[in-house]
C-alpha cells in the first residue's frame, strides 16, 4: 500500500477550483495528491480522510451504500477490506460493478470512482491484516458481518471467545488472517474530480477509460469537463 506524503500542504480555498491546466494526463497523480492533502489536513481537524462511500446493487437491482475505509491506493486503484460473507461481498460476487466516493467537505473536494472490483491478493491482505491493532484483528474474527445479532451481549461474548482463542502475545502472526476476510480493489473505468467554487459553479473533471493501462497511464484515459 502506498504511503502518504507527510508534508502538510495547508487548507484549500473553495475558489481555487480545478482547471484543465492543473490536471495531469492520467488520474492517479491527482488522486494521490488530493488524498495526501486530505490526510495532512485530517491530522488537524480529527476527520477520517480515507472514509469512502461504496455503492453496490442487490439481486433486485436496488442500490446499497455504506462507508468503508480506503485501505489500499496505488496505480491499480483504490481498495478496501471486508468480511467476504458480508452483504457487500455477496452483492459484489453476483455483480462486480461498483461506485465509490471520497469526500472532503472542508477542502471542497471529492473524487468519484466507477468500475469493477477485483480481489486483493492474499499476500497484500495478510500484510495489511498483520499491521492492524490487536483489537481490530480480533474483531474481524468475532463479527459475522451483516448478520443479525440478538444484542450487544452476543457480540461481546463472541469477542471474548476469540480473545481466549487468540491471546495477545504482541506478535501479529499469532492471529492468522480469517479465511472469510479479504479485500477488493476497484479497477476504475471512470474517475471524476470535483472541486468546489463560489456560487456553486463547481469544477468537474472526468477521466474515462480508453485503454487497458492503470490509473497512471496517460494513454489509457480521455479527459473531459462536465457541467456542475
Amino acid at each position: 500500500m502506498a504511503r502518504p506524503d507527510p508534508e502538510h500542504t495547508g487548507p484549500v480555498d473553495a475558489a481555487d477550483g480545478l482547471l484543465e491546466a492543473d490536471v495531469p494526463g492520467a488520474p492517479y497523480p491527482l488522486v494521490r495528491s488530493w488524498v495526501d492533502t486530505a490526510l495532512a489536513a485530517g491530522r488537524d481537524d480529527g476527520s477520517e480522510p480515507t472514509a469512502m462511500a461504496v455503492a453496490t446493487v442487490d439481486a433486485d437491482g436496488r442500490p446499497n451504500v455504506r462507508t468503508v475505509l480506503m485501505r489500499f491506493l496505488d496505480e491499480r486503484g483504490p481498495g478496501f477490506v471486508t468480511n467476504l460473507e458480508s452483504t457487500k461481498a455477496e452483492e459484489l460476487s453476483a455483480n462486480p460493478r461498483i461506485a465509490a466516493t471520497l469526500t472532503w467537505p472542508a477542502l471542497h473536494r471529492a473524487v468519484r470512482f466507477r468500475g469493477l472490483v477485483e480481489p486483493v491478493d492474499r499476500e497484500e491482505v495478510a500484510a495489511y491484516f498483520n499491521s492492524r491493532p490487536y483489537g481490530s484483528r480480533l474483531s474481524a474474527w468475532a463479527s459475522d458481518q451483516s448478520r443479525p445479532a440478538a444484542g450487544r451481549g452476543q457480540l461481546e461474548q463472541r469477542w471474548q471467545e476469540m480473545l481466549e482463542r487468540f491471546p495477545d502475545r504482541g506478535e501479529p502472526g499469532d492471529m492468522p488472517v480469517p479465511d472469510f476476510w479479504g479485500g477488493y480493489r476497484i479497477r476504475c473505468d471512470e474517475v471524476e474530480f470535483w472541486a468546489g467554487r463560489v456560487d456553486r459553479l463547481h469544477d468537474r473533471i472526468v477521466f474515462t477509460r480508453t485503454g487497458d493501462g492503470d490509473l497512471a497511464d496517460p494513454h489509457s484515459w480521455a479527459r473531459s469537463r462536465r457541467q456542475p
